[in-house]
């Protein structure tokens, strides 16, 4: 499943990049884009602001095919406070330019990719896809000055021998 994981955020994070190159993000002194997985990182009570938090809610195995059928959860979280300059009056704006960016990265076709083990210094692929439905948006929800929503979407992938 962490292979799964590991594609679909690449992936997502090399989509997103190509669509708005300008949206980055520092981590730890480095720039980067503006996507990160929230268990792939130190805790933290910092939430990154116009940048995108993937985060894994659910599993379900179905185990009675030739190979069990894995169907994981991911909330894609995210936020803009506006811009300084217009007294963030363009929260509203902004999120929706946000919006739109997530749906062109996820809706995008094909709707999957090959999946791959990133454990050793280059991806190796395996031999399934992951796979994908569309791009569930939450309403948006005011917390303080910040605007944010929770996007949903589905994952799904094929086990292969070895893999947990």
């Amino acid at each position: 499943m962490q292979n799964a994981r590991d594609t679909f955020y690449l992936t997502l994070r090399d989509r997103l990049a190509a669509l708005n190159p300008g949206r980055t993000m520092v981590v730890r002194g480095a720039t980067r884009p503006g996507l990160l997985v929230e268990e792939n990182e130190l805790a933290s009570a910092y939430e990154p602001v116009d940048a995108f938090r993937l985060r894994w809610t659910g599993l379900r195995v179905d185990a009675t095919g030739a190979r069990p059928l894995v169907a994981m959860g991911c909330e894609i979280r995210y936020g803009t406070d506006g811009n300084a300059g217009n007294g963030g009056m363009d929260r509203g704006r902004l999120l929706e330019g946000m919006d739109a960016e997530l749906a062109a990265a996820v809706n995008a076709t094909p709707q999957n990719a090959r999946k791959k083990s990133y454990s050793l210094p280059s991806a190796v692929e395996l031999g399934t896809n992951v796979f994908w439905g569309d791009v569930v948006f939450g309403a948006a929800t005011v917390n303080g000055e910040r605007l944010e929503r929770v996007a949903t979407v589905e994952i799904f992938c094929y086990q292969e021998a070895g893999e947990l």
